[in-house]
């Protein structure tokens, strides 16, 4: 990288590049920033609703569909937006290339439709920029040791331009999407939620955890991990956005940061385990094995040498939960199982929590107030979570939005 440049990896998301007129604007924002004396590589997701139109169509074909042939065609969405835009850029007066995550030096494991980035090989992408060219990576994608065509699970485009920000030594990694940042909750529930100028990575990584969708949960981990700032902004204003990075003594700025809530949750109970060693471990490596994901876990007081289990998942996930579930009950010899999928999560996150007592009491109080049941609920050092009824979800969100005077946050 020549000295006098700064390098930056923009993402911008399916709904910045829905469109040839939208890819347009894109190209313009683009070569504004290599005209500022940068160099730019640009990471791009699917057009709009490319994916979901692609997993229609599959969809047509039949159930319990051949994942390695699913990703192949998933991945040729990222491929169209990544063509166009540099087809464009190479319109308005742009030296551009397009790069496929394989050509781009993206490796993955072979786990499909969740694969996980294993390293870049960035020779090629050095190459390019070292001849003047604006990069264009099809995010979402990456290839196996086999030499099979991976993608990254949903927002995948994310983790694909942080690591390759990583990679690259990149000043920042913009993700740039259609809201202007992160907020304090979800301004489509609160309307006076107020956008951050800055979160930590901590706080981030709890907020997309546990249901913010303004970045994928990987991605953050890997910013963390390699200490890559990042800024989310809006593809469609140059108003600034929010700094997702390391904040010094953030807790002595604001005890919760935000709201975050989930409805893609289920919850599943066994009931009347063996309270023996071994009982939990077989459960949840089960669960691991058949590719679920576990949340959170209560176990109930032992009586009688049984106790009941009770977790959530991803809701997604549910059918591949439950024959695990029901062939561990024969098994165990548990009396039985309940599950239910009308469950959502709410969350407060804040480093500010590991210091001030009482924070818990005021969210359950807040709730309380509302007449909002609490079925389950989990704690870090920087934040809480509780299942409750999902048509209370968003009467959750307003109360502990007011209850911690989120609106006042401006950074």
């Amino acid at each position: 990288m020549k000295k006098d440049l700064a390098r930056i990896v923009c993402k911008f998301g399916g709904s910045s590049v829905a469109g040839t007129e939208k890819i347009k604007n894109v190209a313009l924002r683009v070569k504004s920033l290599q005209e500022q004396g940068n160099e730019v590589i640009v990471v791009v997701s699917a057009m709009g609703d490319t994916t979901d139109d692609l997993l229609e169509l599959a969809a047509a074909v039949g159930n319990d569909l051949n994942l390695r042939e699913m990703d192949a065609l998933l991945a040729t969405g990222e491929q169209q937006s990544a063509a166009l835009l540099a087809l464009t850029l190479d319109k308005i007066g742009c030296k551009a290339i397009s790069l496929t995550g394989w050509q781009a030096g993206v490796k993955s494991d072979s786990n499909y439709s969740k694969a996980r980035i294993n390293g870049i090989d960035t020779s090629r992408v050095e190459k390019e920029l070292s001849s003047g060219k604006i990069i264009i990576i099809a995010g979402f994608q990456g290839l196996s040791r086999e030499g099979d065509v991976t993608t990254l699970g949903r927002g995948g485009s994310d983790t694909s331009a942080v690591a390759l920000a990583a990679s690259l030594g990149a000043k920042r990694c913009m993700i740039f999407t259609d809201v202007e940042g992160v907020y304090t909750a979800d301004p489509r529930i609160v309307k006076d939620a107020s956008k951050l100028r800055s979160i930590s990575y901590e706080e981030m990584l709890e907020m997309a955890s546990l249901g913010a969708v303004v970045m994928q949960p990987r991605a953050v981990e890997f910013a963390m991990l390699y200490k890559v700032e990042v800024e989310v902004r809006s593809s469609f204003n140059l108003e600034p956005g929010t700094i997702i990075t390391e904040v010094a003594n953030m807790e002595q700025q604001r005890i919760v940061t935000g709201i975050a809530h989930d409805i893609k949750c289920a919850k599943i109970g066994i009931f009347d385990l063996p309270d023996k060693p071994g009982v939990a471990s077989l459960i949840f490596n089960d669960l691991a094995r058949a590719g679920v994901n576990v949340d959170m876990v209560i176990q109930s007081a032992t009586r009688e040498e049984h106790n009941d289990i009770a977790f959530t998942v991803c809701s997604d996930d549910l059918p591949l939960a439950l024959p695990v579930v029901e062939k561990l009950v024969e098994e165990i010899g548990a009396s039985g199982m309940a599950y239910g999928d009308k469950v959502a999560k709410v969350s407060i996150v804040g480093a500010g929590m590991q210091s001030n007592p009482g924070v818990a009491a005021a969210m359950f109080a807040a709730l309380a107030d509302e007449n909002i049941n609490i079925e389950m609920i989990s704690t870090s050092e920087i934040k809480v979570s509780c299942i409750v009824d999902e048509s209370k979800i968003k009467a959750a969100v307003k109360a502990l939005h007011k209850q911690f005077e989120l609106e006042q946050i401006n950074g």
